[in-house]
């Protein structure tokens, strides 16, 4: 068994944009309020990740170049990403949570050092217990909720982890990942400047410039009435509380789990998707990348876990940018995802042919969508109707994220890891570190479960 990973606090520090900003830079908005799509994740647990970069080589210095360049640019993205230093607030005097900004305001940064093993930590199997340290700390509390935090841990002679924890009801996975960009920008173009000629003002590219205009977001059906009415009675009546939700039990992660990564390449999806259109009852049936991963992933974890429930729910999140009418640009900055469910018994997908029948319940899912994004999409009460009588298997993440290519100056990421899906249960999903369009699939399951579903992985890619 490896030893649990040792991690030394070093500085605790608070960056905040560069004064003025809200001046000079009129067009970010200090306050939001939180609209549907927003609401359905008000209490849930923080997003987290963690990324992985080596040094280029083992001159450089953290301290000296690293830290300092890390630092400088994030106070100069959050001029574009003010809320990101806010808070999330529900004012007795407000109909709903709102974003808050004010100055002063700041986003939490630790400064850590790591003596454990960096390339063990990089790798595809190891226990969850060794990266847990490596999390930020995202404060909350009954009045209000921190959006952001942030910790970089170093390994001396080896690299450094930017671990990060957002909070869900702010931001969802895309725009979380375009403020990432936007840092990973200032950053790269700061490299070679010397700390007296760091420049003072940040100009980003409009695929990096936040989109935060609500007013096009707008709730025909009434479903953040419902949100908000849910919440202030969990709890209430009228329980405005931000503290999030602990979700323990059975997803929570114990010291013998084990986080695993696993890749499917681009001849193991093309086979998939041979496959399945031999299999397929619907002719000409679209047959997606994404599809195929989700079904056969699915497949792989029933049989493993062998659940007792009757029937398998699972959900998956679609963006609506694009989806809305008119379609929002696909910088928005906020959450614009729905969930869509698969509902099938337990026996199907324990059977030969579960690959196919989970790949036609996602197919049928994804078909709907034609009727109008926001028509069937899973609501907080419908999630916990489901979760009374079925074993519910989620995703988190998306290949379009593209978090590999995160490069703040200093080359791609070793590793990125969803840290979060470890309370969540949710399996993550990514394009491939190894830069081949292959599609990286991550989970946290016992040593057993773990062992198990590696076997049905690779064995059920063999057999194709």
């Amino acid at each position: 068994m490896e030893q649990p990973t040792s991690v030394k606090v070093l500085e605790f520090c608070s960056l905040a944009p560069p004064q003025k900003t809200t001046t000079t830079n009129p067009t970010t908005p200090t306050s939001l309020p939180l609209t549907f799509f927003d609401l359905l994740w008000l209490r849930s647990p923080p997003v987290e990740r963690l990324f992985f970069y080596e040094f280029p080589n083992q001159t450089i210095s953290f301290f000296d170049t690293i830290l300092p360049n890390l630092k400088h640019s994030l106070s100069l993205t959050l001029q574009h990403f003010l809320l990101l230093a806010g808070t999330i607030t529900w004012p007795l005097d407000s109909p709903h949570p709102i974003i808050n900004y004010v100055p002063g305001n700041v986003v939490s940064l630790t400064i850590a050092e790591s003596n454990n093993d960096f390339n063990v930590l990089c790798s595809n199997t190891c226990d969850a217990s060794l990266r847990n340290p490596l999390i930020p700390h995202l404060n909350t509390s009954n009045e209000e909720a921190s959006v952001m935090a942030l910790q970089l841990t170093l390994f001396p002679n080896h690299g450094f982890c930017l671990g990060i924890s957002t909070h869900h009801a702010a931001m969802d996975g895309k725009a979380s990942t375009l403020f990432l960009k936007a840092w990973a920008y200032a950053c790269s173009n700061n490299t070679n400047l010397t700390e007296q000629s760091l420049s003072s003002s940040l100009s980003l590219p409009q695929h990096l410039t936040p989109f935060y205009d609500r007013s096009m977001i707008k709730d025909t059906t009434g479903i953040g009435a419902m949100y908000l009415n849910s919440w202030l009675n969990i709890g209430g009546p009228n329980n405005r509380s931000m503290k999030v939700w602990d979700l323990g039990g059975a997803n929570a992660v114990t010291n013998e789990a084990i986080r695993g990564s696993f890749e499917l390449t681009p001849s193991n999806i093309q086979k998939l998707k041979q496959h399945a259109k031999s299999k397929l009852k619907e002719n000409n049936a679209h047959v997606s990348t994404y599809s195929v991963t989700c079904a056969y992933v699915l497949q792989c974890l029933v049989k493993t876990e062998q659940p007792k429930a009757n029937g398998v729910a699972f959900l998956f999140s679609v963006d609506c940018r694009a989806r809305l009418e008119p379609p929002i640009p696909s910088t928005y900055f906020g959450n614009c995802i729905i969930g869509r469910r698969v509902m099938d018994e337990t026996m199907k997908l324990l059977r030969d042919d579960a690959f196919i029948n989970a790949l036609e319940g996602i197919n049928e899912a994804m078909k709907k969508l034609e009727d109008g994004v926001l028509n069937g999409a899973v609501t907080l009460s419908t999630m916990m109707q489901i979760a009374r009588d079925n074993r519910i298997l989620t995703t988190a993440g998306s290949p379009r994220f593209e978090v590999y290519s995160i490069d703040f100056g200093w080359g791609r990421p070793k590793k990125v890891d969803m840290t979060s899906i470890g309370k969540t249960g949710a399996f993550g999903v990514s394009e491939s570190r190894n830069d081949t369009g292959g599609i990286e699939v991550s989970l946290v399951l016992n040593k057993q479960e773990m062992e198990t579903f590696t076997a049905h992985f690779t064995q059920g890619l063999e057999s194709l």
